[in-house]
């Protein structure tokens, strides 16, 4: 039977949609006399061969069911009968017969569109820190609200800001001096601001990948302040930045780390080593202090400077005993793959090394 085809009994298919009729159709196949003769005989006891050759003839009449539907140009074939008939002269056949038409795959269209982007940027000074970008509406407006996250639990009103959406081409969309407005947040940890309509395109939503907030200024009952500071970037890539927030809240944007003189909380505030908890958002050293004895981001910065996966194996290999024992099978098995796929696909450096970072992650995460 032709693969390009699609053939039923029913009136359709699932996930397909007729857009035309092309008339009904039929085939027939016929087998000799000697055949219907020996069923007869014996009706309860048909052999193989029999039952092989009426198969051949149902599929013989099916192929020739097609070939007349695609020389009417049809794709398909619905409410497909088949009926086995005596002839004349004592022979047998399989009359199949349908209705050609041409079907197209369904595609189910809404109307509604969402998606929600992380900022990645940030403020070190205890300002309205905007966390989240989220952009709702249909095939007409998009409409955007922005998540801030309130440290000292102000009763923010409005807020002044530039915004800088990336997408996955790398091209940037810059919109300037928006407003937001919030409402219903008083004095709360999150703060949601009130939608607005934006300039975004509905086409391009599911395409944008990143959102940076620069603030000029807000606004509470106190006054209005200005914010003249620059931002920083956050420096994670956006999978390890999703995986820290799931892990340590929406507006961590840092890694604990510390140098013994020093500590950056995951809110990325710099502290003093004798500060007991963040000065900014209040986190505990002790709560985000990493359980982890073993530095992997050492070790893949190292491989990062390297270009292929058996020089990316040979830093692994440094490393190995100061690994805990039930990660190596599993670094190893990436390191593997990594080499096999190589051979074939052509470099596979940012790949393994994605796989590495994920198996420290997860287990970090499992901590």
């Amino acid at each position: 039977m032709a693969e390009d085809i699609l053939v039923t009994s029913g009136n359709g298919f699932e996930g397909y949609v007729v857009s035309e009729y092309l008339g009904f159709v039929s085939s027939q196949q016929i087998l000799g006399s000697n055949f219907i003769s020996g069923i007869a005989a014996n009706v309860a006891d048909l052999s193989r061969k029999d039952m092989a050759k009426l198969e051949q003839c149902r599929e013989d009449a099916e192929t020739q069911l097609i070939k007349v539907a695609k020389k009417r140009g049809a794709n398909a074939i619905i409410g497909m009968n088949i009926t086995y008939a005596p002839f004349e002269a004592g022979s047998f056949g399989i009359i199949m017969s349908g209705t050609a038409v041409k079907v197209m795959k369904h595609v189910t269209v809404t109307d509604a569109v969402h998606k929600e982007i992380y900022v990645t940027n940030y403020y070190n000074r205890v300002v309205p820190r905007a966390v989240k970008v989220v952009l709702d509406g249909d095939s007409d407006q998009i409409n955007m609200q922005l998540v801030c996250y309130n440290y000292n639990h102000e009763d923010i009103q409005a807020l002044r800001c530039d915004i800088e959406l990336t997408n996955l081409y790398d091209e940037r969309l810059v919109i300037k001096n928006v407003d937001f407005v919030f409402t219903e947040n008083i004095n709360l940890s999150v703060i949601e601001s009130d939608f607005i309509r934006s300039k975004v395109a509905p086409s391009d939503l599911q395409l944008l990948k990143d959102a940076k907030i620069i603030i000029t200024k807000y606004a509470t009952p106190r006054g209005i302040f200005a914010v003249n500071d620059q931002p920083m970037n956050v420096t994670l890539s956006t999978r390890r930045l999703e995986a820290l927030k799931a892990k340590r809240g929406i507006d961590a944007v840092e890694k604990y780390r510390t140098d013994g003189m020093i500590w950056t909380c995951n809110c990325g505030h710099v502290n003093e080593a004798g500060s007991e908890e963040c000065v900014i958002c209040g986190r505990k050293q002790k709560d985000i202090m990493t359980k982890a004895t073993f530095n992997y981001e050492e070790m893949i910065d190292r491989m990062r400077e390297k270009e292929f996966v058996v020089e990316i194996k040979d830093v692994l290999m440094q490393y190995i005993k100061e690994i805990d024992s039930g990660m190596r099978l599993e670094l190893l098995e990436i390191m593997e793959s990594g080499l096999q796929y190589e051979k074939t696909r052509g470099n596979m450096k940012e790949t393994v090394i994605e796989k590495v970072e994920k198996v420290f992650e997860d287990a970090s995460v499992d901590d």
